[in-house]
């Protein structure tokens, strides 16, 4: 089997050739927007046939070496040469999950919302729990995040928060992620230690770069300032630099608190209001684009895609696959490739 070809090598090389020297063209800094495009096009394309580089490599290192076992009938290579196709294997499928990412969005950064739903302060401490898995899954895959609104529970946890995920494929993974997610455990905030089930509610969209036409008539926008809540020093809590944007017809509304400047937090709400538009118009002319968005469910009993239970048993499972582990800690801890994975392998991606 030829890999180029199964990786259509060439056309990335090319690809990869033309928007560099794109980007060596004297005008090309003056379009911020499309630098930004380029340039994580271009991070792409380098990691993508760097992984095949990195397979083919592999796979000539133990065609040398089943040569030289059967030209010398040496037995004592075969370990070296079973870890060889181990490691083969396991770059193969890196490679094979990431070409099943071909949607139209999947190369996109990711917008993702958190919310508690029933379960009280439990959910909303276990939406925060949720809030810290997903910052620390991006950072073991270098994506860079930005809280781009978060509200902080009463007792616990969070209300609600929307993080911007910068990186190539990230709204292609974390799409696997939206559902309702379910937390079984004995509560720390239950005086009698009685188990408790809360929920939260993960809900991925990608962000939509200005090249795509988002019609938005101002006079359909009304925009609020008001005193950030959160973290931010003392210039955050004492001036109106929080932006809430609701476009009226629709009755989408956005919010950003976390910048200390107003205009900084209008351009960012705006850049969400921009992506989530452009879902809410596609899903109504375009019934493949809506497909993009998981059905909206209630989010308590019957309605999870995951469960995680830490009491009577340790256990997380995913209803969608069945994929499980009884590993919880790793998986609280931002380890939940399995279940991106088996998700992406088991439903079409486009």
């Amino acid at each position: 089997m030829s890999l180029g070809g199964f990786f259509d090598l060439a056309t990335k090389q090319k690809e990869l050739e033309e928007l560099e020297k794109e980007a060596m063209a004297t005008d090309f800094w003056g379009n911020t927007q499309r630098v930004q495009t380029v340039n994580q096009r271009i991070a792409s394309l380098k990691d993508e046939i760097g992984e095949y580089e990195k397979l083919k490599s592999s796979v000539d290192d133990i065609e040398t070496l089943l040569e030289l076992a059967i030209e010398e009938n040496d037995t004592s290579l075969e370990p070296e040469i079973q870890n060889g196709l181990t490691t083969i294997g396991t770059q193969f499928e890196k490679i094979e999950l990431r070409l099943m990412l071909d949607g139209e969005f999947d190369e996109n950064n990711a917008i993702l919302n958190i919310h508690p739903g029933a379960g009280g302060v439990d959910a909303q401490d276990w939406a925060g729990m949720l809030m810290r898995l997903y910052l620390r899954w991006c950072d073991q895959h270098n994506y860079t995040t930005e809280i781009v609104d978060l509200t902080s529970g009463d007792e616990a946890g969070i209300k609600g928060a929307t993080i911007l995920v910068k990186g190539v494929y990230a709204y292609g993974y974390l799409k696997a992620e939206s559902g309702v997610h379910r937390l079984v455990r004995l509560s720390p905030f239950d005086f009698n230690n009685r188990r408790h089930t809360s929920f939260a509610a993960v809900h991925l969209t990608p962000e939509i770069d200005d090249n795509i036409e988002v019609e938005i008539n101002n006079e359909d926008l009304r925009i609020d300032t008001y005193r950030a809540s959160g973290a931010g020093g003392q210039h955050v809590n004492v001036t109106d630099s929080a932006v809430r944007i609701t476009h009226i017809p629709t009755n989408i509304m956005v919010q950003c608190q976390n910048e200390r400047s107003q205009h900084r937090n209008r351009e960012i709400a705006m850049k969400v209001l921009r992506s989530r538009l452009y879902n809410h118009f596609q899903a109504q002319r375009d019934e493949e684009i809506a497909k993009l968005q998981p059905e909206r469910r209630n989010i308590d009993f019957g309605s999870q895609i995951r469960s995680y239970v830490l009491h009577p048993y340790q256990r997380v499972k995913d209803t969608r696959t069945n994929v499980e582990t009884g590993n919880v800690e790793a998986v609280l801890n931002g380890e939940i490739d399995m279940f991106i994975e088996s998700f992406l392998k088991m439903k079409p991606t486009k």
